[in-house]
């Protein structure tokens, strides 16, 4: 099927029927009017409840069709049923609001135009005349007036929705800036928090997995974002840590009924499938909002091995598409996230190519911004590489305490990707094995495996980054970490590598991996070949690059990924390409990991001898 919302037709017929009946009522705009904001377009529509008859998220189809003629952009934007309008403060469950977010991607006028109709699971029917409209509402249209963006620094808003354009990192559409990610995949149930609406805290259903977050009570700030009145600083806080560590993303399940923890899920109740609890939801997207403001890429994973058939028994069916539709229309206005299908897929629980690929389908088609897309490993996948699914990425977990396959697998999957003919995007969200992973920093206090195999690993493979993982054997683990303070030592390596990415402006998107110029199989190579080449060396001592058809002068400087700081020389500073040379060693510790960098010199410089080119030895 083809994706209905970016189609040029949409465009066509929405002048066409922009010329409707008048209504008495105009829709409510708020939200920050301004490019890359979150717009929220509110009408009263309807009187319900969330266990009321007709139940309004089935039984009602709200979408809004928004249109920016000056680029010829249009959206088919979901609704939602927001009770009262501002269920996170006031935890109502009735109310006559609906709701639905424009995340504007140009400035200048925008027009709108609601359709709303009423028939029993219109909600998951993309028949556009089914069922019968909602006189009071359907056909409500307007303009809205859009500035530009007035954010900085890490705010995403500043930069724009992060997509998927068919390389093998993701870029802002604001800046054009490419991205790298390093963040936390734990605790998985994240969103299991006591000062969210709801009885999943004492309906018997692990409800010791609970979270406080109370340690980084101390992390919020004044300004900061709560609800029903001083709820939310400590999971607020948790976010302000991560991003004063420098670090770019976290992710958490948003359904775990039959899994590990089971605290987590939108509905109103642990065996309800068709209501959705308002209030929770509005709680979580306050939090989900400070993220973009924190610059925190979002990853949602939306199902978990234990419950890959709990809805519909996989298939793509009525529960499947009100759990998906929901979770779009409320959540896809964020400008940076990925909407995987599921951790571990196929890990005990045995799924269909045609269950993945369905579920793949249904974010592309009904996603209006079609955020990017991907799977984690209980199989291999290789079934959705290429046309064969609307994957654009792969979300890998890798098996080995020291993180040593963190570089192959991740080149496994790119390549394979790019010979299937459409690159992945392949971050690892699981470095490491299920008991230990990254373990507290009094366990490990130099980090150097997890640094050296597995978030340089998978950078230096052209991956786009890494989520870690908290082995359940531990203290802090997947699900009972509240404090990433004890983890800090392995934040601080993430932030010197990322660091050194964006003050170096280092082209990596632009750079693939290239391990056979190495004359060493103790290190990694990322070239843009004949113009820039990056060499991590686990062990800095002498070793070759070969440069052969790169026929000019090179400089050689040296990063240290260990304490990060400038770029120093080392006992070899400029080298003539054409043929292997030998690298020389980092200025001081080099039976430590370096990282050097080849650049193209000025050949008519006064540079230092250089060294030698013809047949070396590697060492």
């Amino acid at each position: 099927m083809t994706n209905r919302f970016l189609c040029t037709l949409i465009g066509i017929l929405f002048v066409l029927i922009l010329s409707g009946s008048s209504h008495a009522q105009e829709a409510q705009i708020s939200g920050e009017l301004k490019r890359w904001h979150n717009v929220m377009l509110t009408v009263n529509g309807p009187q319900a409840s969330e266990n009321g008859v007709p139940n309004p998220f089935m039984d009602y189809r709200m979408e809004v069709a928004f249109l920016n003629a000056d680029s010829g952009l249009s959206y088919i934007v979901p609704g939602y049923f927001a009770a009262d309008g501002d269920a996170a403060n006031t935890s109502a469950t009735s109310g006559n609001k609906w709701r639905a977010h424009l995340c504007p991607d140009h400035e200048g006028e925008w027009t709108y135009k609601v359709s709303f109709r009423h028939g029993d699971d219109i909600a998951i029917s993309d028949d556009v005349n089914e069922g019968t409209p909602v006189e009071s509402v359907d056909g409500l249209e307007g303009t809205i007036t859009i500035a530009a963006t007035d954010k900085s620094g890490v705010d995403f808003r500043s930069k724009g929705r992060l997509n998927y354009v068919g390389k093998h990192h993701l870029q802002f559409a604001g800046t054009g800036d490419f991205f790298l990610k390093a963040g936390a995949d734990a605790p998985e149930n994240f969103l299991a928090y006591r000062d969210f609406d709801g009885d999943f805290k004492t309906d018997g259903n692990k409800d010791n997995l609970i979270k406080d977050w109370q340690p980084h009570v101390q992390d919020w700030q004044p300004g900061d974002p709560t609800w029903g009145g001083e709820k939310g600083k400590g999971i607020i806080g948790a976010i302000n840590y991560l991003a004063s560590q420098g670090l770019n993303a976290f992710s958490f399940l948003t359904l775990n009924i039959d899994g590990d923890d089971r605290n987590v899920f939108p509905y109103t109740a642990y065996d309800e499938r068709s209501k959705i609890d308002c209030s929770r939801m509005d709680q979580w997207e306050i939090v989900f909002s400070h993220g973009d403001k924190m610059g925190m890429y979002l990853h949602f994973k939306t199902q978990e091995a234990e419950n890959v058939n709990l809805l519909d028994g996989g298939e793509m069916g009525r529960q499947r598409k009100l759990y998906y539709r929901e979770l779009i229309a409320r959540f896809s206005h964020h400008l940076a996230l990925n909407w995987n299908l599921g951790e571990e897929v196929g890990l005990g629980h045995k799924v269909s190519t045609e269950k993945k690929v369905a579920w793949a389908q249904y974010f592309w088609d009904h996603d209006p911004y079609q955020h990017p897309i991907v799977i984690h490993n209980g199989n291999r996948h290789y079934d959705l590489l290429g046309s064969a699914s609307k994957l654009t990425g792969f979300s890998l977990q890798t098996s080995k305490p020291d993180f040593r396959n963190v570089h192959r697998q991740t080149l496994d999957y790119l390549r394979r990707s790019v010979a299937a003919g459409k690159p992945w995007v392949v971050a690892c969200d699981e470095p490491g094995d299920a008991s230990h992973a990254l373990v507290p920093d009094d366990e490990d206090p130099t980090r150097n495996d997890a640094r050296r195999n597995a978030l340089w690993g998978n950078i230096m493979a052209g991956g786009a980054g890494v989520e870690w993982y908290f082995g359940y054997k531990h203290a802090h683990s997947d699900l009972s970490c509240q404090d990433y303070r004890v983890r800090e030592k392995m934040w601080q390596q993430c932030r010197i590598a990322l660091d050194f990415f964006a003050k170096n402006k280092i082209p990596f998107e632009k750079m693939t991996n290239a391990n056979d110029l190495l004359g060493t199989k103790n290190g990694y190579c990322l070239a843009e070949p004949g113009e820039q080449y990056l060499v991590f060396l686990k062990r800095a001592d002498t070793t070759t690059l070969d440069l052969f058809g790169a026929d000019r002068v090179f400089e050689i400087h040296w990063f240290n990924p260990r304490t990060g700081g400038d770029l120093q020389l080392g006992s070899i500073q400029t080298i003539s390409g054409g043929g292997k040379v030998k690298l020389g060693q980092p200025p001081v510790d080099s039976d430590q990991d370096w990282l050097a960098i080849i650049s193209p010199g000025n050949p008519k410089a006064d540079n230092p001898p250089s060294a030698d080119v013809g047949n070396t030895t590697s060492q």
